[in-house]
């Protein structure tokens, strides 16, 4: 997939052809909402900080392309966080950084669900609607699902009424706790358990019940709720009924657009596409001290951070080619690597469609919702062979007519593939395997959704695996980590600061995990924690931070 259109005309680029003259602040590698949200953060504390990004557009998986007038969206279309209340609005806030905003529309339903037996789910903005439903369906277990997702609304509360700021910054962590300390002491029950154990301890029992709410934390954590934090579950639950879910006006591209151009206005800060970082640099005493890129050029930074995946940051074994050499990944990494793998990627199709040839109303108030997420069989909701496993669909021109020529529709849907399928492949056979999942998605769509769609397509994008490991620069076309096993709630997931001194990471690969406004938090708390240790924010004696952070980032992880 090729962008058609960059938004370079407000970039500042470092000058010189082999070095910059002046050292930055803080370089950021990668130009997804983490990073840019990171860089936003400390562009606004006044820190120099420079973007570098290998694309030709910021936003990676948030980004956007363009074929024949269609404006697709790379990745999801649900987005969370572009409320204008709250503190869990976490999009708005990134982008109140850097003086900008970006339009949008709210979605009166955030997900439709079509699953087995016949389990139809809309997932409303307004509360109440919603969970009338679940009472409905499941009669037996009408007390206990509510008890479970007023546990939610419990964590989400308490989340609502605190700065979402680094949890490893000590000195941010007490005066949360001296303003706030009900809403700590709340949060506290949530740390170590996982949206399964809630939903079990709340009384649930029903199967269907339970595979539903599966579901519901796999449609965004890419994990059953046995392997979702509770905190992260609750953050999400509620915030789509509190904030909603609200489409950006031009499409998801928008959001990193703005994002970037804003922190290139900021004094001394700029973003650089086409910009290939080849490895970060160190001096004698093992610090990072900037970093290369792939022409020769050599940025100086006080401090690194890495907008890539952790395995693409961090060099797992002596031949992985990653940012961090072997000999300075720290020993740490492999704990990590025990505890996660690499979650599928995706095979997604973006179709452009004629409205006219579908046999069916595709207007908002006909009842068309955005999006969808289809299931034909519970056992095959995790699978990412043989796009059989769960099938996620948005139409975005429902809400936004503006990305699509007229009397047309874009219908994007993707589902987890492995990229061990596409291994191996000669050309024709890579062809035609792009045209059997090409086939076997279209006939979900046309059976559960969009009748008459296979009729109706004119333009088609199939992408693999391997063009998300292309594009992105993802390893193995990666959306972020998943537990091998159930993990301890949040506890040993890690948070921005690494063992390595200067180097931060942001993203997916960190606290709290996958998806726009998850990564967008991510990037406040890395923000935070480097001008704590910048000295740009207030923070403890240096000999305390050192051991309380060394707690909170390091050694829980051992746990």
């Amino acid at each position: 997939m090729v962008a058609s259109r960059s938004s370079q005309s407000s970039v500042r680029v470092p000058t010189g052809s082999s070095s910059t003259a002046k050292e930055m602040d803080v370089i950021v590698i990668g130009s997804g909402i983490g990073g840019l949200t990171t860089a936003a953060q400390l562009a606004a504390y006044g820190c120099t900080v420079g973007v570098l990004e290998s694309y030709l557009i910021p936003g990676g998986s948030s980004g956007f392309f363009e074929r024949d007038g269609y404006r697709f969206d790379v990745g999801a279309s649900m987005i969370f966080g572009l409320g204008d209340h709250g503190t869990t609005n976490l999009l708005t806030r990134a982008l109140d950084l850097v003086d900008t905003r970006v339009d949008s529309v709210e979605d009166p339903v955030q997900v439709h669900y079509h699953l087995p037996n016949s389990l139809d789910i809309r997932v409303y903005r307004n509360y109440e609607r919603f969970i009338a439903q679940l009472c409905d369906r499941f009669p037996s277990d009408a007390i206990p699902v509510r008890r479970f997702y007023d546990e939610c609304w419990s964590v989400f509360n308490s989340l609502n009424s605190m700065p979402l700021l680094s949890l490893e910054e000590p000195a941010c962590l007490l005066r949360v706790l001296g303003s706030n300390p009900g809403a700590c002491l709340n949060l506290t029950r949530f740390l170590a358990v996982n949206a399964g154990d809630i939903a079990r301890k709340c009384g649930i029992r029903d199967a269907e019940l339970l595979n539903f709410i599966d579901m519901e934390t796999f449609s965004w954590s890419v994990a059953p709720a046995s392997r979702t934090p509770m905190i992260n579950a609750g953050m999400v639950f509620c915030d789509r009924h509190y904030g909603g879910i609200n489409y950006p006006v031009g499409g998801v591209g928008e959001i990193a657009r703005a994002l970037a151009d804003g922190v290139s206005k900021k004094p001394g800060c700029w973003v650089r596409y086409g910009a290939r970082v080849r490895r970060v640099l160190f001096d004698d005493g093992g610090k990072v001290r900037g970093v290369q890129l792939v022409d020769g050029t050599e940025i100086s930074a006080r401090v690194v951070v890495s907008n890539a995946t952790r395995w693409d940051t961090f060099s797992g074994d002596g031949t992985q080619r990653a940012l961090v050499p072997p000999e300075h990944t720290p020993a740490g990494e492999a704990k990590f690597r025990k505890r996660y793998l690499k979650s599928p990627s995706f095979v997604s199709v973006h179709l452009g469609v004629r409205e006219a040839d579908l046999h069916v109303n595709m207007t908002e108030a006909s009842g068309m919702d955005c999006h969808h997420i289809l299931l034909d069989d519970w056992a095959q909701l995790e699978s990412a062979f043989d796009a059989c496993g769960t099938l996620f669909v948005s139409m975005p021109t429902i809400l936004d007519r503006s990305v699509a020529p007229a009397g047309r529709h874009i219908v994007h849907a993707f589902v987890p593939s492995w990229l061990d399928e596409w291994k191996g492949l000669s050309t024709v056979e890579y062809t035609a395997k792009k045209q059997k999942f090409l086939n076997i998605i279209v006939n979900r769509i046309e059976r559960k959704i969009l009748p008459g769609l296979s009729g109706a397509i004119e333009v088609c994008e199939v992408g693999t695996p391997k063009t998300h490991r292309r594009f992105l620069q993802r390893k193995d076309g990666s959306y972020g980590p998943v537990p091998y096993s159930k993990p301890r709630g949040l506890l040993s997931m890690p948070f921005n600061r690494t063992e390595v001194p200067g180097l931060y990471c942001v993203g997916d690969s960190t606290f709290p995990g996958q998806g726009l406004n998850a990564v967008s938090f991510s990037g406040f708390s890395c923000g935070h924690r480097i001008a704590a240790d910048l000295g740009v924010v207030q923070s403890l004696p240096k000999p305390i931070d050192d051991v309380a952070t060394a707690i909170l980032s390091k050694y829980r992880l051992y746990l």
